[in-house]
């Protein structure tokens, strides 16, 4: 599979993926991974979760930035990592994309609520496989 192709399908696994999963820096250094719902992405560049301001994720990407990506269809055995780095948003701008309807159950003073943010990772490099082939290739 050509690096080409694996964009290709990399971005498909990417846009039909319903969850992924968000792996941070924990205070001793260790790989927190944690599943949470993919709300939106924009190509392989950008993955948008919500998440709580009072989380420990928020509070471990505000010590380190570093962060990952994995989304997985394993019936077809099709994998992407992506690497890179996430921050936080808390502007309305960045709210006001990811509010979804129902999301008043979770922040009960609706999109201004303090304690609803969205996290933004920006991926720099990609690892994809299907089956037999693995590519890793640079974002953009």
């Amino acid at each position: 599979m050509t690096s080409d192709e694996a964009r290709v399908r990399a971005l498909d696994l990417l846009n039909t993926a319903g969850f992924a999963f968000l792996g941070t820096n924990g205070p001793d250094g260790v790989p927190w991974i944690k599943a949470m719902f993919k709300m939106e992405n924009e190509g392989l560049e950008r993955v948008f979760f919500s998440t709580n301001m009072s989380s420990k994720r928020v509070a471990m990407i505000a010590d380190d930035g570093r962060a990952s990506v994995y989304v997985a269809e394993t019936g077809s055995f099709r994998g992407l990592l992506l690497l890179g780095t996430a921050e936080v948003q808390a502007d309305r701008d960045a709210r006001e994309r990811i509010w979804r309807e129902g999301f008043e159950r979770y922040y009960p003073l609706g999109i201004n609520d303090p304690d609803y943010s969205v996290i933004v990772f920006n991926a720099q490099r990609a690892n994809y496989y299907e089956m037999l082939a693995n590519v890793t290739f640079n974002i953009p």
